[in-house]
């Protein structure tokens, strides 16, 4: 009940503080949109973000195998 309450006021104080931001809009944000290069931004963040998954997968499954011959050795 209290994670549920938490969430419900974490998820209403974001949605509040949206609306105290100004919609002047962010300069270098348009420019690299009418520039084309938000795509090249986005593209290498997500290239990043998918090769630090891979690499937590690889060391968990190395983990997990080390695991299974430690408990094997036993």
């Amino acid at each position: 009940m209290k994670k549920a309450f938490l969430l419900i006021l974490l998820t209403c104080m974001n949605f509040l503080a949206t609306f105290a931001q100004s919609d002047s809009g962010i300069e270098m944000a348009t420019g690299l949109r009418s520039s084309g290069k938000i795509y090249v931004v986005v593209l290498v963040l997500l290239v990043i973000f998918v090769g630090f998954i891979i690499y937590l997968f690889t060391i968990d499954r190395r983990i997990g195998r080390l695991e299974k011959r430690n408990k094997k050795d036993d």
